[in-house]
């Protein structure tokens, strides 16, 4: 039986590779964002939407108007007109709404690449990506499976992470046998799935109480900031107090 399985990982780009990284997030936001322009006014004037294929079809002509799309990764750019596609498609199903125009000023931001002839590798604590090169990341195990694609996403702190989607077999459990499930969470440290709870009080109430601190921080700022008439984009302590808080849910994911 084959099932797809990601892998993700922390990677370290030099200071070229993280400006590369940006100009391809920048370039796949800048792609979506013009089909999906292109795809709402087709839709107003003809009644129907556009397609992937005829977009792709476009790409090329806007890559000569755009001589800079040129600099970054192409399989990134189409992966953006996939997304945009599947994006309409989930929503005529009535499975989410409709696509929306992507900001830069989003702290989350990635672009996905594709695996063409041996373009995505992985050797010893190095991963091979197009336009990039080789980076470095931090290997907690091995990748196991033929890879389909991989996902770079920077978070809101400004860390980069990859997700290495492959295609691997698996062998199906003994139907006989059985597992105790185990959810992790905040309140209780854990929840076996016999309904025994694992307490932490210790590390509930620290973080608890920092992140209410905090967060109460960050509200108040946002309150400040709008009543001087300041757009949250532009207010530089609220911005400061966002990425804080977005450290603090990170160690408590961690």
């Amino acid at each position: 039986m084959f099932i797809h399985k990601a892998y993700r990982f922390r990677i370290y780009p030099t200071k070229q590779q993280t400006e590369l990284i940006q100009k391809t997030m920048g370039c796949s936001r800048f792609v979506f964002n013009h089909f999906l322009a292109l795809w709402n006014d087709s839709y107003k004037e003809t009644g129907k939407g556009l397609t992937y294929h005829s977009c792709s079809a476009k790409l090329p002509a806007l890559k000569n108007e755009y001589e800079w799309l040129k600099e970054v990764d192409s399989t990134a750019l189409q992966s953006s007109l996939q997304n945009l596609a599947d994006s309409f498609l989930r929503f005529f199903k009535k499975q989410n709404k409709a696509p929306r125009f992507k900001s830069k000023n989003n702290h989350v931001q990635s672009y996905k690449t594709k695996y063409t002839n041996g373009n995505i590798a992985v050797v010893g604590n190095k991963i091979k990506l197009p336009k990039l090169g080789w980076v470095r990341f931090s290997k907690s195990r091995d990748v196991e499976g033929r890879i389909l694609h991989a996902t770079v996403r920077r978070n809101p702190i400004g860390k980069y992470f990859i997700s290495i989607h492959v295609e691997t077999e698996a062998q199906p459990l003994d139907k006989t046998e059985t597992a105790i499930g185990i959810d992790l969470g905040i309140t209780d440290f854990a929840i076996l799935s016999d309904d025994r709870k694992i307490d932490n009080h210790k590390f509930t109430i620290k973080m608890e109480k920092e992140l209410k601190r905090e967060q109460r921080k960050l509200s108040r700022r946002a309150v400040h900031a709008k009543n001087n008439g300041t757009h949250l984009l532009d207010a530089k302590n609220y911005q400061k107090q966002k990425i804080k808080v977005a450290r603090l849910h990170e160690k408590v994911m961690n």
